[in-house]
């Protein structure tokens, strides 16, 4: 495993993000962590060598941190470090939150403390609510020892809430797609300059890296047999000197596994690999049509109960290969379905990728009574 310094400290350069941990669904098809994966899959990644597990107060409705609590509960509390997060839409009441969630992880102190979520929606609501003041007391008193945030912002709400106070660290989505065709590559760039070690997030953009097209992946695999699809978008991230922790969503063992040999050692991209993944990444993205991650933000609150992430990829799977894909509508478990979607917009508003989610569903209806 390679490691890497921060501050006082040294770090795996891969981390355990529990977004995504393995999980079951119940009689009523409600989504729950299928908590003895889980513990395999933490033990696992702590076993090989990773040191920073990251989640949050909103993650699985709270079992994400209860998870990973008992998770690391049995190992030496020195030899790891929790990142958790604040988000002031779940509870505003961050005396309570933090409480709590030192209470789900079984801590006297979180290590990496996060502001979660910054959006241009958001970010008065957080300067105001006094969270961010309550935290920097907390890091005095020994109860936070990094205090950070992370960010879907746009660029500018970026410099705002950057120069707002003295950050410990940032966390930014990072991949060569968003690189290229997002902001990504100045929102690293605002950072930098100021100074602000980077921890990544989606850096296989939910899993859309991971696999790319037949005829892209068998570029890549050309030039590379022995390294995985989702190894090429790790690696690109690896490139970048500001880059501290990149985290990986984790849900299955054998990820793990291909996570912690692309991991090894300190290959990353070399001239000629960078140039051919930037080729790849243009042909891709002719094919790509809808940008979510799989975060799963924007079902919450939906009155219809849609499924939403995946109605959208069924719709990028459209997209690449015609109506014949429309059939899996029927295999996709939901209560609603497009065509209960009323267009109320609250999936958009929770949306870290802006998607015009109310648009496609109208589409999907169309094609789907077809």
């Amino acid at each position: 495993m390679e490691y890497k310094a921060f501050k006082d400290v040294k770090l795996s350069r891969l981390g355990l993000g529990n977004m995504r941990l393995p999980s079951d669904k119940d009689a009523e098809g409600k989504v729950h962590i299928n908590h003895e994966k889980a513990w395999e899959l933490i033990d696992l990644a702590y076993e090989k060598g990773i040191t920073y597990f990251d989640t949050a107060y909103v993650y699985n409705a709270g079992d994400s941190e209860v998870t990973v609590g008992e998770a690391m509960s049995k190992h030496d509390r020195n030899t790891f470090y929790i990142a958790t997060k604040f988000n002031v839409n779940a509870n505003p009441d961050y005396e309570a939150v933090f409480k709590q969630e030192l209470e789900r992880l079984q801590t006297d102190h979180i290590d990496f403390y996060l502001i979660h979520c910054l959006m241009d929606s958001n970010i008065d609501k957080y300067i105001e609510s006094g969270a961010i003041e309550y935290f920097k007391k907390m890091k005095e008193e020994g109860k936070i020892t990094y205090l950070g945030f992370s960010s879907h912002a746009s660029v500018e709400t970026l410099k705002r809430f950057a120069d707002y106070t003295d950050w410990d660290f940032a966390q930014l989505q990072i991949n060569y797609f968003d690189w290229m065709y997002g902001t990504s590559k100045a929102e690293y760039e605002i950072l930098t300059e100021r100074n602000i070690p980077v921890m990544v997030m989606e850096p296989v953009r939910g899993g859309k890296l991971s696999s790319l097209t037949p005829e892209t992946d068998a570029i890549l695999k050309e030039r590379h047999p022995e390294w995985s699809i989702s190894s090429w978008a790790l690696r690109f991230v690896k490139t970048l000197p500001n880059v501290q922790v990149i985290l990986s969503g984790m849900s299955t063992l054998s990820q793990v596994n291909d996570n912690i040999e692309t991991f090894s050692n300190d290959e990353s991209l070399c001239d000629e690999d960078m140039k051919l993944l930037m080729e790849v990444c243009e042909k891709f993205k002719k094919q790509i049509q809808v940008p979510c991650t799989g975060c799963r933000y924007c079902t919450d609150d939906c009155p219809a109960e849609i499924n939403i992430p995946e109605f959208l990829n069924l719709y990028n799977q459209y997209k690449v290969d015609g109506a014949s894909v429309l059939k899996k509508a029927e295999k996709i478990e939901t209560t609603g379905t497009p065509k209960d979607c009323v267009g109320c917009g609250a999936c958009t508003a929770n949306c870290p990728q802006n998607i015009d989610t109310p648009k496609i569903m109208e589409e999907l209806k169309g094609l789907l009574d077809k």
